[in-house]
Formats: structure tokens, C-alpha cells, sequence
């Protein structure tokens, strides 16, 4: 490719290109609508919620984990307080 031709992603005009509810039927449009406002909070809000997500496995995690310990020493009768 000679250096006067543009490349090909710079020959394509992408500033009004739209999502997919141009291609979807009228009758789904209420389920992509559900569906672009998931996609909106993931964007706006992904990276806190993600956090928020693992803390609080980690906390069930731990909790069951410190029950399970629990339960193994002290409520078989192998450990006395």
C-alpha cells in the first residue's frame, strides 16, 4: 500500500454509528432498552461495583470458613472450652 492512500479503517465513516437497535425487531426493543440500561451501569459504575462484589464474598468466605472451624473443633467434642 503506497503511503498517499489512506488506510482503511480512516475510509469508513463511523460517526453515526448506532448499536444494535438498529437491526433488532420492534418487538425485543423493551428487553435491549433492560438490557443498554445493565450495560450503562456496568460502564459507569463497573469497577466500584466489582470491588463491592469481592469484598462481600470475601466476607461469606470467611464467615463460613470461621463456622466451618467452628463446627469441626468445638461442635464434634474433640476440642473442651
Amino acid at each position: 500500500m503506497s503511503s498517499t492512500k489512506d488506510s482503511t479503517e480512516d475510509q469508513i465513516d463511523t460517526s453515526n454509528v448506532g448499536g444494535l437497535e438498529e437491526i433488532i425487531p420492534e418487538p425485543l426493543m423493551p428487553a435491549w432498552r433492560r438490557i443498554e440500561l445493565i450495560q450503562q451501569f456496568r460502564e459507569t459504575h463497573g469497577d466500584t461495583y466489582v470491588t463491592v462484589l469481592e469484598v462481600l464474598t470475601a466476607l461469606v468466605l470467611g464467615v463460613g470458613y470461621a463456622w466451618w472451624a467452628y463446627i469441626y473443633f468445638f461442635g464434634s467434642g474433640v476440642v473442651t472450652i
